[in-house]
């Protein structure tokens, strides 16, 4: 732990019933902006936002600090969001 802190298919209708929407760019931005809240509010005392961290290890730092952290699911969730979207 070095750093502590740390072909899309043609949209036919019917085609793929399951298949998820992509959210609007208003709850995005607001997904990004709670996840820097929360960031700030648990992580930033400590960690600066990293930099230099691939999505998959970020997503293991979060993971390890939602312990440490006593972080809920909904802050990793929107913590990750704002770190590696």
């Amino acid at each position: 732990m070095s750093a502590c802190l740390f072909a899309a298919a043609p949209k036919q209708p019917g085609l793929l019933a399951n298949t998820v929407q992509p959210e609007d760019k208003s709850r995005q931005t607001s997904a990004s902006d709670d996840g820097e809240k929360r960031f700030e509010a648990n992580c930033g005392r400590c960690h600066n936002a990293p930099e230099s961290l691939s999505p998959r290890e970020t997503r293991a730092v979060v993971r390890h600090m939602r312990v440490r952290a006593r972080l809920t699911a909904e802050d990793e969730k929107l913590i990750l969001q704002y770190l590696a979207p």
